[in-house]
């Protein structure tokens, strides 16, 4: 049974930082890809990070480019996003997500290149 868990999420002032964490049980991702995405209310769920965590290999929406960082610790099987320089507009429920299909590039930042979600972490900036 796969289980992803999400925590850091919180209130902060525009220009802040957070950090969320995904921890992964019944779930081995040293090989496979993983992702955080985000959906605030009346809006779609947007991917905003990826990483495979066999290569390293990261991707980034345009929107938080350059202030979210997507990490992994495979020892405690987690996955990181930290953001920084949050603006009002990044405030949303924050998901986890973990494919255990093969990689592909094709696809990376939407919903469905995903088998397994957690439950979500709120996040909002004022």
């Amino acid at each position: 049974h796969v289980q992803l868990v999400e925590s850091g999420g919180g209130s902060v002032q525009a220009g802040g930082s957070l950090r969320l964490s995904c921890a992964a049980s019944g779930y081995t991702y040293n090989r496979n890809c993983m992702a955080w995405f985000r959906q605030a209310p009346g809006k779609e769920r947007e991917g905003v990070a990826f990483l495979h965590s066999g290569g390293g290999t990261t991707y980034y929406a345009d929107s938080v480019k350059g202030r979210f960082t997507i990490s992994r610790d495979n020892a405690k099987n987690t996955v990181y996003l930290q953001m920084e320089d949050l603006e009002p507009e990044d405030t949303a429920m924050y998901y986890c997500a973990a494919r255990s299909r093969s990689y592909s590039t094709t696809g990376r930042l939407l919903p469905g290149y995903y088998d397994y979600w957690g439950q979500g972490t709120q996040v909002t900036v004022s």
